[in-house]
């Protein structure tokens, strides 16, 4: 593998033509009968070949993506753009060979039943991931009343192609492609990928990771803005669409330009347009700490946990953890919050790429005096010059940083903005419960989050093991109640991103009129056709250091032999992974 010192030459994308882009949807559309014709084994050589393309690009891939957030892509911290581009992208090529292996039908470890609800354990299902991830277990659970059913798309062969546009999210690199995959792999459908303005710097080397499938009329890469998006939604040849962005990028598609036609074309039912259109948008994610007796250790670790949750990717995720729901009666609650402080005061601050960011910040701590800012400077990473011949072509100019800022207190009230507008800036809202004990604690926050929160993407819950074992029933009827597509249990719910058995998308109860977190599912390698949730339990404890923490020490050397792993499994590169885990 390269190192980040050996760059490929990327050409800056360039804007596409209306005119050039309805020639690329029409090859496309010329290419998708064939695509569903295409065999499960020239499939997995696709896939082999686009590991192999990714193995080779991954140094320019997270160079790229550390450059244009302010990363030093030779720092710790640039380890966080290998794990969240290359390492997960490859991962979810090599299940997806496993998936065709097992002609789209791979066995989970178990099923199991709640309340006649079906439960697919499919995490961890061999030793190498057990050994990796020590402690972990995940489930797929499906609709009420629905068998675990898998992969219809190689039972029963569509007898036409589809063409699907898939509108990329801007703050995450592996998103789009892994959108991608999902379509064509999971779906049947060839590709139209839209870059988002905000990283199209990642388009030129996505057409170079995936040029096999590029080559051969599956997949097509185009770039622009809001008009571009607009006319290929409108597209005659475009079959369904797909979107990962903001609900309102969602309803100006499908429901009009202006809030007065959004309106009015809500209330007659007549949206712009009748396609199929899949989506993930967003949440105010929840975290939700079940009161419980503590160490000092306990709260210090928890706290990094959940300080974590905000600053990775400079807070700038759908998933990023965004109001702490406390118990008011929880003897270390002013402690856990004290100790939350000093682990954002410590954590260095981050360039706020992200358009908008300052606004939405400004806007939060103007609507609450209490807000503090915490957090300090971190040498910034030199400007790429105007001039700089650097294959990236990035701008010449970083944004500035936002403070880590805790908001605490904040009424849980409907309504309440904290809690019903999604920040994607560095803010953090804690509400605390008036709850008798902890069941009743454990009844009121589901309750709470799944009815005063906006969105239902995912969910964090935090419950020490004494906890856990003393209130069994109790949290096991909460994880059944939760109405979150992702739910991680001792661990942040992105993690279930990251891991790509898992199904990733809104809980199944939006409609296209009140889509809040969008509709559908991406990843879901084993193709199950009708999930409700996707659930990862983990030890109050996770060790070693996990690596979504802040200020992890090792992370940039681990995150490499992660991908290497990840790429070509070994018990070799597992023993070099567990050991840089162990540097954390």
């Amino acid at each position: 593998m390269k190192t980040a010192t050996d760059p490929t030459t990327f050409s800056p994308p360039v804007a596409t033509a209306i005119a050039e882009a309805d020639a690329i949807a029409a090859h496309l559309a010329s290419r998708k009968d064939a695509w569903v014709q295409v065999s499960i084994p020239d499939r997995i050589a696709y896939l082999q070949q686009c590991i192999e393309d990714v193995m080779a690009i991954a140094p320019d891939w997270a160079e790229a993506a550390c450059r244009a957030k302010g990363i030093d892509p030779a720092a710790i911290l640039a380890g966080e753009e290998w794990f969240v581009g290359p390492a997960v992208t490859i991962s979810n090529l090599r299940l997806l060979i496993d998936t065709l292996k097992a002609n789209g039908q791979p066995r989970p470890v178990k099923i199991t039943s709640h309340d006649g609800q079906a439960v697919a354990q499919v995490f961890p299902d061999h030793l190498m991931d057990r050994l990796l991830w020590l402690g972990y277990t995940g489930e797929v659970w499906l609709q009420p009343g629905q068998s675990p059913t898998q992969g219809m798309v190689y039972r029963q062969k569509p007898t036409a192609g589809t063409l699907t546009l898939v509108l990329g999210a801007g703050n995450v690199s592996s998103i789009a492609p892994m959108d991608a995959l999902y379509k064509l792999f999971a779906e049947d459908a060839v590709v139209l990928l839209k870059m988002n303005p905000v990283n199209e710097y990642m388009g030129p080397i996505l057409e170079t990771a995936f040029r096999s499938l590029r080559q051969d009329g599956f997949l097509a890469v185009v770039y622009g803005g809001a008009d571009l998006g607009q006319h290929l939604c409108q597209h005659p040849l475009v079959d369904t669409i797909h979107i990962t962005g903001s609900h309102h990028t969602h309803d100006a598609i499908v429901w009009g330009s202006t809030p007065t036609e959004q309106a009015e074309r809500k209330a007659a039912n007549q949206p712009v347009t009748n396609k199929a259109i899949t989506s993930e948008l967003g949440c105010v994610t929840p975290i939700i700490i079940v009161p419980g007796r503590w160490s000092t250790a306990d709260i210090a670790f928890q706290a990094r946990h959940v300080a974590g949750m905000v600053a990775h990717n400079a807070s700038f995720n759908c998933a990023a953890g965004k109001v702490v729901v406390t118990a008011k009666q929880w003897p270390q609650r002013e402690a856990f919050l004290a100790q939350l402080q000093q682990e954002f005061a410590q954590i260095p601050l981050r360039q706020a790429y992200y358009p908008g960011a300052q606004d939405r910040y400004q806007a939060f701590v103007d609507r609450y005096p209490q807000a503090i800012a915490l957090g300090h400077k971190a040498p910034t990473p030199a400007a790429v010059h105007p001039s700089d011949t650097s294959p990236h072509h990035l701008p010449a100019a970083l944004p500035p940083t936002l403070p880590w800022t805790l908001i605490p207190d904040v009424p849980p009230s409907q309504g309440e903005y904290a809690l019903t507008q999604e920040a994607f800036c560095s803010v953090l809202a804690e509400v605390s419960l008036d709850a008798a004990d902890t069941g009743a604690f454990l009844t009121q926050a589901v309750n709470f989050v799944n009815d005063q929160v906006w969105g239902n993407l995912s969910c964090t819950v935090l419950v020490d093991t004494h906890t856990q074992k003393r209130w069994r029933s109790e949290v096991t009827a909460a994880i059944a109640n939760l109405k979150y597509g992702a739910i991680g249990v001792n661990v942040w719910s992105a993690v279930l991103f990251s891991l790509p058995m898992f199904t990733w998308g809104a809980f199944p109860s939006n409609s296209l009129s009140n889509i809040t977190s969008g509709r559908g599912v991406v990843h879901n390698t084993y193709l199950f056709e009708q999930p409700q949730k996707s659930v990862l339990w983990a030890p109050f404890r996770i060790l070693p250091v996990p690596i979504w923490f802040a200020r992890h020490g090792n992370l940039l050397a681990l995150a490499q032999q992660f991908t290497r792993f990840q790429a070509a499994p070994s018990w070799g590169r597992l023993l070099k992974a567990g050991l840089a885990a162990l540097k954390g």
